[in-house]
């Protein structure tokens, strides 16, 4: 069951990213749907961080961040 989702078409890009060809759907849906974190442990999505303001963290990080209670 699908709660509080929405779905996005991914913007086309206008060159690739990664050096990965197939982890630039990652950035086409953050770009669309206006995410500015991808959260990835993925080398060559880790080496592009930052394109167009998408930040791409690994999972320890984000939760560090963003969920740790201080």
């Amino acid at each position: 069951m699908i709660e509080h989702a929405k779905v996005y078409k991914p913007v086309k890009l206008k060159e690739p990213i990664c050096e990965d060809p197939d982890d630039d759907k990652f950035f086409a849906c953050a770009l669309s749907s206006d995410s500015k974190i991808i959260i990835s442990g993925d080398k060559h999505l880790l080496k592009v961080s930052g394109y167009e303001g998408v930040e791409v963290m690994k999972p320890r990080d984000f939760v560090d961040k963003y969920l740790a209670e201080e």
